[in-house]
């Protein structure tokens, strides 16, 4: 018995933070492009049409990872394909800073996200594989904790770089630095042993789960891994269409898209634009005075470890998205009321902190975990399409709808109800639709999907 709970927790979250190098990068980017976004603005005489295609071409790239994705992360394993996802960065990162035009410079960042979204579904899934089930809410949240560090650190660069005249084009140079560290982390860290089990490799998956759990655990949980992947006849990538898959699909599909429209992306995304336009003045200053937020959100992911593992998953959705609602409420009126420009820094890092101890992370550790072994990598990447999707149109529409509001209302203030009314939306569907899998081992919840669709009861507590 002692054995059993002998996790070498240690490996695992060494392991985890290699692998959640991917979730760095993205947010090193989100944060890098709102800094350099006045820059381009600047140098390439941009409409506002043309700032939201720079700024949201890499989530159009990410759209196709995930489509690429169905194929890799089955194919060639979840490790490979984060290192394919690792390549694509070092290409991006290359032509973002020696693009001439900001057509070549969009086209770049499509590349990128073409490894954003290679990551960003094979990432969770490789931590979430590797991981005891009591740890692997903390574990998969260490790829938001990586990426709200990705997040700082590119605030902090974008500032200087801003402040002593470097420009946006030593901004992307600086990726460089995190590309090569995900690229040679990746080639010390195992492949996840459900893949290998799935694989045949029966021999492999035993060896990465002795590391993990020791000897007896790691009989145990591979025999529940092999009984679990031949539950059902293959039907190879349509089997995430299957009717045991049809729910957790239809629940991962809107709690992703509610995770992007919700507003809270928008102010990380166009942070020091929107402070501009408040009347910060231009450049470093408007970087700078992002910070806070910035900030906010890394305080708020430390504090959201203690409370995932405290607390259940529904329940922190709920408080999460409608502190989001209130803070869009709060930035509506202030804006409305023509407040003191620094004034919207309240709901920013309300909105920003409230996002980051619930949804946020949990949405990803949620879909990471929801699916069973056999389907998880094409289910999620079916999932990541509409994430990005949703993320694009949403990143590509809102400067031209705060721009029309500005010149039709004056205030952008009618965009931030609508954003606290689809906070408020979430918050219902969490509470009616959403099961919940704390604690609950992977090969437990793909049971119980199967057993909900064939009718039968099942003692377990996955929702």
């Amino acid at each position: 018995m002692a054995e059993k709970r002998a996790y070498n927790v240690r490996y695992v979250a060494g392991v985890a933070f290699v692998a959640s190098a991917g979730g760095f990068l993205f947010g090193y980017d989100l944060a890098l492009i709102a800094g350099a976004l006045p820059f381009l603005t600047r140098d390439f005489a941009l409409s506002s049409a043309v700032a939201g295609w720079a700024a949201s071409s890499a989530i159009l790239g990410a759209i196709i990872g995930p489509l690429l994705g169905l194929w890799f992360a089955d194919a060639i394993g979840r490790r490979r394909t984060m290192m394919a996802s690792a390549m694509l960065f070092l290409v991006s990162t290359i032509g973002c800073a020696m693009a001439p035009t900001v057509w070549q410079f969009a086209i770049w960042r499509l590349i990128g996200g073409m490894g954003v979204g290679l990551a960003m579904i094979s990432c969770p899934i490789y931590i979430a594989e590797l991981s005891p089930p009591h740890l692997r809410g903390t574990l998969v949240n260490v790829n938001q904790l990586v990426g709200v560090i990705g997040i700082n650190l590119a605030v902090l660069v974008g500032y200087f770089v801003a402040e002593y005249g470097g420009g946006w084009r030593l901004m992307f140079a600086t990726q460089g630095v995190p590309v090569a560290f995900l690229i040679v982390g990746l080639l010390m860290v195992p492949e996840s042993p459900r893949w290998l089990a799935a694989k045949g490799h029966v021999d492999r998956a035993f060896a990465v789960l002795k590391r993990i759990n020791g000897g007896d655990r790691a009989k145990q949980e591979l025999d529940e891994i092999v009984r679990d992947v031949h539950a059902t006849d293959s039907a190879g990538t349509a089997e995430v269409f299957h009717p045991y898959c049809r729910k957790p699909l239809q629940v991962s599909i809107i709690l992703m898209i509610f995770s992007q429209i919700n507003g809270v992306n928008m102010i990380l995304l166009y942070g020091p634009t929107i402070l501009h336009d408040a009347g910060i003045s231009f450049g470093s200053n408007a970087v700078l005075t992002s910070v806070p937020t910035y900030l906010t959100i890394f305080v708020a992911t430390l504090i959201s470890f203690p409370l995932i593992a405290r607390y259940s998953r529904r329940g922190l959705v709920i408080a999460s998205t409608l502190g989001m609602g209130f803070s869009h409420l709060l930035m509506a009126t202030l804006l409305g009321a023509h407040a003191p420009a620094l004034t919207v820094l309240i709901p920013m890092m309300l909105g920003a902190g409230t996002f980051t101890v619930g949804l946020a992370p949990l949405s990803w550790i949620i879909v990471s975990e929801i699916f069973p072994n056999r389907v998880r990598s094409p289910a999620l990447a079916v999932v990541c399409v509409f994430l990005f999707g949703s993320s694009f149109v949403t990143a590509w529409l809102f400067p031209i709808a705060m721009d029309w509001l500005r010149q039709t209302t004056g205030t952008p203030a009618a965009m931030y109800v609508v954003f606290a009314l689809i906070c408020m939306s979430c918050s219902l569907f969490t509470w009616k639709m959403m099961p919940e899998t704390k604690g609950v081992s992977l090969e437990a919840i793909g049971e119980f999907w199967r057993s909900r669709a064939a009718g039968a009861k099942t003692n377990v507590q996955a929702g």
